[in-house]
């Protein structure tokens, strides 16, 4: 490495499918501004330029979230790969095995327990690198298991959101997951134990339509993208045109269908604010 590859910009090359390549330089998704990696990484993947927060990989959300970034990985039950022998352009199983060597995860649902500001929490998150980070049985199952584990240790449980939806190559499996999560996170409610729902971009579809919007306190990250359908097939339905900034997290919030955006730099701060509220009358 020397001065010239440190400081010279290289010629602007094609986006690669994953949120955050691993350049020397990152274009910024909104402003297309060229921004150096090493400064990135310190500024948590928000844009220095124009504050546009870039998607983040699991393992850099869970040490945004614990304590001296330290978790232990929850060992989720294997389910079913592919129970409708699905094929489009190609067959679902070698979709999986091309995710799972791209990402290094077995599917799009990663759950760690740890401490928060102290406090011990079971955080489940999805991974949009990892087919959109849809839901189908794994997802489904990822987040029964940290709710099952929440309710038994009577520890929080904070899902983090990224998710285009259902995952349609598992049809009416991946529809039913809506059902089983939103039971899931019910079971918390009836015990009193707290369920915090933290939504990034994107939080759509059958996601948003279930666990996503059910926390007892639901945050979404600044300027997130959030909704159920999309806009271009909301206006065709409507045939009216959205207003400025539809389904956005700040539009959500002056709507009452979030309780707070936080940019990501504040994120544990205020996490840590809300935990200590909802775990005072905590019984173990």
């Amino acid at each position: 490495m020397n001065w010239l590859t440190d400081i010279v910009r290289p010629k602007i090359q094609k986006t690669t499918p994953k949120e955050i390549a691993d350049n020397l330089w990152v274009k910024c998704p909104n402003c297309n501004q060229m921004l150096y990696a090493q400064e990135l990484k310190q500024s948590h993947y928000v844009c220095t330029s124009c504050g546009h927060h870039l998607r983040l990989y699991v393992d850099n959300r869970f040490k945004l979230l614990f304590d001296e970034a330290k978790w232990t990985d929850v060992v989720l039950p294997p389910v079913q790969d592919d129970p409708l022998k699905f094929k489009d352009l190609q067959k679902y199983t070698d979709r999986l095995k091309s995710n799972r060597k791209k990402t290094g995860h077995n599917d799009a649902i990663q759950v760690a327990r740890g401490s928060i500001g102290g406090i011990k929490s079971v955080v489940a998150a999805l991974d949009f690198s990892f087919m959109g980070g849809s839901m189908g049985l794994a997802v489904g199952e990822g987040i029964v298991t940290a709710a099952r584990l929440a309710l038994t240790n009577k520890e929080p449980l904070i899902t983090v959101a990224a998710s285009g939806g259902a995952r349609m190559q598992e049809g009416m499996f991946s529809l039913m997951q809506m059902a089983r999560t939103t039971a899931a996170v019910n079971e918390l409610k009836e015990a009193g134990v707290p369920f915090i729902s933290i939504l990034t971009d994107p939080t759509t579809g059958g996601v948003s339509a279930s666990f996503a919007m059910l926390g007892d306190v639901n945050i979404a990250e600044k300027g997130c993208l959030i909704g159920f359908a999309g806009q271009r097939v909301i206006e065709q339905t409507i045939h009216e045109k959205l207003p400025e900034g539809f389904q956005r997290a700040e539009y959500l919030l002056e709507h009452g269908m979030v309780d707070m955006v936080v940019e990501r730099s504040k994120m544990k701060e205020e996490l840590v604010k809300v935990l200590k509220v909802l775990t005072a009358n905590l019984k173990k």
